[in-house]
C-alpha cells in the first residue's frame, strides 16, 4: 500500500467511526419548544472529545487494516483467494 492509498483508506475510515461515534453521550434539550414540540440539537455534543476520540479509534482501525492488507494472510495473488491463472 502506497502513502496515498494508505491516506485516502484513513480518511474513510476516520468517517465511518466518526458517525459511529456522534451518538455516544448526546443529552437532547431538557426544555422542548412549546410551540412544535421539537428538542433541537442537543446540549453539549462535546464535538472536540469526540473528534479526538475518532482520531484515535481509527488509527486503531487503519493500523489493523495496514496489517491484514500488507500481510500474506489475505493476498489475491497467492493462496487460496487467487484466481486461476492467466
Amino acid at each position: 500500500m502506497n502513502w496515498f492509498t494508505g491516506c485516502v483508506l484513513y480518511v474513510l475510515i476516520w468517517w465511518v467511526v466518526l458517525f459511529a461515534v456522534l451518538p455516544f453521550g448526546t443529552r437532547p434539550v431538557a426544555q422542548a419548544d412549546a410551540h412544535t414540540g421539537w428538542r433541537g440539537a442537543p446540549e453539549q455534543p462535546r464535538l472536540l472529545r469526540k473528534a479526538i476520540a475518532t482520531t484515535v479509534v481509527a488509527a486503531i482501525v487503519w493500523l489493523g487494516a495496514y496489517l491484514l492488507i500488507t500481510s500474506p494472510w489475505l493476498s489475491f495473488r497467492h493462496g487460496w483467494l487467487a484466481g486461476p491463472p492467466l
